[in-house]
């Protein structure tokens, strides 16, 4: 069966989105096409090999569709992202064009769009960014896994990837050169 993977830019006091909705702590320079043994890079590459599904939140998605469809400097790491299956959860989206790539399929119950989702064949699911989704699902029970991409910085204020309680086990913990972590965890259930 396949999981839903939530990914998520953090600081190490797990903030993901600061006052004003910005994430000027995330940090990277982008994919091109030269060959990398930057096992940053790869961890990512991996990453978006294992999913051939994307689905994003109505703000995600707005911030995302003026950028992404038109990256040409994130190389093979951009044009893969811009050809996964994506949906929009949206109450007030009809259409969710992106650029020159298929357009998202907008959703009004990411719930059970998710749960049907898993039934079928193919690749991992990622959810991307949408925090407000993010909890959205966690709370169903749609939410597998949660990858968290610790950034070497503190914000102190700004909205928090987790605001209640949850219990996760640790699957990876993985550190790299850029400063930057990898921690991977299963939700328990």
């Amino acid at each position: 069966m396949r999981k839903l993977v939530v990914q998520q830019w953090v600081t190490v006091d797990n903030i993901a989105a600061e006052e004003d909705g910005g994430l000027s702590f995330v940090s990277g320079e982008p994919f091109d096409d030269e060959v990398t043994d930057d096992p940053f890079k790869n961890s990512l590459m991996g990453f978006i090999d294992s999913v051939d599904t994307l689905v994003l939140g109505a703000t995600t998605y707005n911030q995302s569709k003026g950028y992404w469809p038109y990256a040409a400097d994130q190389g093979e790491y951009g044009r893969k992202l811009n050809n996964l299956t994506k949906f929009v959860a949206s109450s007030t989206l009809d259409d969710a064009p992106w650029g020159d790539f298929p357009a998202a399929t907008v959703t009004r119950d990411p719930a059970a769009t998710v749960r049907e989702l898993k039934e079928q064949n193919g690749k991992d699911i990622w959810l991307w960014g949408s925090l407000t989704l993010m909890q959205f699902l966690l709370d169903a029970g749609a939410v597998d896994e949660v990858r968290l991409l610790v950034c070497p910085a503190a914000r102190g204020r700004g909205r928090r990837v987790f605001e209640d309680r949850r219990d996760l086990e640790l699957v990876e913990a993985t550190g790299f050169e850029n400063g930057l972590a990898l921690l991977r965890y299963e939700i328990k259930r």
